[in-house]
């Protein structure tokens, strides 16, 4: 399973134009091919700060979701919106503690 962590500062006065493209686009997201969860957090100091939290059966199906005209069109909305680059990790869970 890989991780997705990706990080986006967006313009103080997108974030509600950024919440209603995510609010119309996670359903079709979570329901590709792959993808086992999907998350959106908020800084807690800095409103204007989301990330998403994904987790993608292999790189395969995170790959195919990105060459999708789904995240294309999301993803070009989305970007728009950015004060700053965002960050994106894929990780592998090493070690879960409990």
């Amino acid at each position: 399973m890989l991780i997705r962590i990706v990080r986006m500062t967006f313009q103080p006065d997108k974030t509600e134009e950024f919440r209603l493209i995510f609010e119309n686009s996670k359903h079709k997201i979570r329901a590709r091919p792959g993808c086992q969860y999907l998350e959106l957090w908020q800084d807690l100091h800095q409103p204007y700060v989301f990330v998403t939290h994904s987790h993608w059966e292999s790189e395969e199906a995170l790959n195919s979701y990105r060459d999708s005209d789904l995240f294309k069109d999301t993803w070009s909305r989305t970007k728009a919106l950015f004060a700053d680059k965002p960050q994106a990790f894929s990780v592998v869970s090493v070690e879960k503690v409990e």
